[in-house]
């Protein structure tokens, strides 16, 4: 029964949401907490991030987003470099008829950082799980800013394909940007 009445709530919301394309850019910060075997460092980052979705300010969307991170930390090796990343992610938004739209949002990304631990590409893959939670504050029709925090679980590939070890990270992001809406 409760599977009913969602997917009722669901066809409802997205018949009467107004849904449209939307383009947004914003600052990120970045705090990562890599564990490898033993070995566990904290590092911060700034970046920023492209993203194009599609859906309603007020209801729903899916998001797809490019990061650019600007490494100058070294996490795997001192000569590790910039860190790429594309994610995935539905949102989930309420309309409660004040200043701002809060909602949840949850998916996945995956990504590489250019580092020379891994002798044979010179890059690390990533694959990452994520969830967040923020406002958006509409400006007008088109505009709005948004706010977010998001918490990523990352898991890297071995440095060495006889390793057992995956290394593993939790990444906390605080995020800002503006967003334009069609």
């Amino acid at each position: 029964m409760k599977k009913i009445i969602l997917s009722l709530l669901l066809i409802t919301s997205l018949l009467n949401a107004e849904a449209g394309v939307y383009f947004g850019t914003g600052y990120a910060y970045n705090n990562e907490t890599v564990t490898y075997d033993t070995f566990e460092d904290t590092i911060s980052n700034n970046a920023l991030r492209f993203k194009i979705g599609y859906g309603d300010r007020a209801a729903y969307a899916i998001e797809f987003s490019l990061d650019y991170v600007d490494n100058k930390s070294s996490i795997f090796d001192e000569g590790d470099g910039k860190k790429y990343g594309f994610n995935i992610e539905l949102l989930k938004a309420w309309d409660f008829n004040i200043f701002a739209n809060p909602f949840l949002k949850a998916g996945f990304g995956a990504g590489y950082l250019e580092t020379p631990a891994d002798i044979n590409n010179a890059s690390l893959t990533y694959g990452s799980w994520n969830l967040g939670a923020g406002f958006f504050i509409p400006l007008n029709e088109h505009f709005d800013i948004e706010f977010t925090y998001e918490y990523k679980y990352v898991s890297y590939q071995k440095l060495d394909n006889n390793l057992t070890i995956n290394p593993t990270s939790s990444l906390n992001i605080g995020y800002i940007g503006i967003n334009y809406r069609f």
